[in-house]
């Protein structure tokens, strides 16, 4: 398990005149929360913290920027971020709050404000974890997958920066916001389909342009194809096992259009041939497997994955020694 620091005490501590203080007897969502700090900027999206003045809590506080406020496809897809991340109560999931407008009417949702390290950070400095560590995360991130799957939601965005380890060994799959979700017929929405004109900007989601990023997104996601399911984050999740192996990506380019060219064409070496370190054979054939071009060769099942990598791996490496 993986521990880092505790979060700062102004945010984790309890104190009496804050639990016992009076509830306004008119309440105003005007004046709920306060002491705001921007945290994060996504492509169109601001994450802050600020104070819930209400429960004397800090919450995390997501809403659009200014320029894209109201832009009706964008604060749809807030809106759906924040109803499939409340729907999905799962451990290794964010808890969602409230999901509302503020005061000129812009939409906003808050969650839990969590603490920690992503798995991109992590990674940064991957000689100071063992594989053990490292694949208790997989696992978790497996964990959390599974049930969306099970419940009808694929992520699409699964990559180190979406996984974050917390200060009491938590490990939680964040940004829901690139989800698919199906009609009840099994349909998707007519808009997340259509064909882009420019594939400019991987890393951005916008409209009419492939969504995820890069190395870690699955041959359909990148060709946008309208039956793309669950498999394309059995892709995701055993490129990210792959790059916890050997420190590297399966992809490889250093420009967009060379990554692009190698998620659709190249084979990748396997994780044992690029580094010094021991792989275990079991975990490099669950992450080749993973990354198989064709969906139909892939486990079928997040649940069919997460049994083969908790098979006791650690046999081999002990024989080995």
């Amino acid at each position: 398990m993986l521990n880092f620091p505790e979060p700062p005490r102004s945010y984790s501590s309890v104190f009496l005149e804050e639990t016992d203080k009076p509830l306004p007897k008119k309440i105003d969502q005007r004046t709920r929360y306060a002491f705001f700090s921007t945290i994060a900027t996504g492509g169109k999206s601001l994450i802050k913290s600020c104070k819930d003045l209400h429960l004397s809590r800090f919450v995390c506080y997501k809403t659009l920027k200014p320029e894209f406020a109201n832009d009706e496809i964008e604060q749809q897809r807030l809106i759906r971020e924040a109803r499939v991340t409340a729907m999905l109560q799962h451990p290794n999931t964010v808890p969602t709050y409230e999901l509302g407008r503020d005061g000129k009417g812009n939409c906003y949702f808050t969650m839990k404000l969590v603490h920690g390290y992503t798995l991109r950070e992590v990674l940064d400095y991957r000689d100071r974890y063992d594989l053990s560590q490292l694949m208790e995360v997989i696992l978790q991130v497996g964990y959390a997958l599974e049930y969306a799957h099970i419940h009808g939601v694929a992520h699409r965005d699964i990559k180190p920066e979406n996984i974050l380890i917390g200060p009491y060994g938590e490990v939680l799959v964040l940004d829901w916001g690139l989800a698919k979700v199906w009609h009840p017929d099994g349909t998707a929405l007519a808009e997340e389909e259509s064909a882009p004109s420019d594939i400019d900007d991987i890393t951005i989601t916008g409209q009419g342009k492939a969504q995820g990023t890069a190395h870690y997104m699955s041959p359909e996601q990148i060709n946008r194809d309208p039956a793309i399911d669950h498999r394309t984050d059995i892709f995701s999740l055993g490129a990210v096992l792959y790059e916890v192996l050997c420190g590297q990506t399966a992809p490889v380019g250093d420009k967009l259009h060379q990554v692009i060219s190698s998620v659709l064409n190249d084979t990748p070496a396997n994780p044992s041939e690029l580094t010094t370190q021991r792989v275990p054979a079991l975990l490099e054939e669950v992450a080749m497997r993973s990354l198989s071009k064709n969906p139909d060769e892939r486990y079928a099942t997040m649940t069919e994955m997460l049994r083969m990598m908790r098979r006791d791996w650690r046999l081999e490496m002990m024989a080995a020694n």
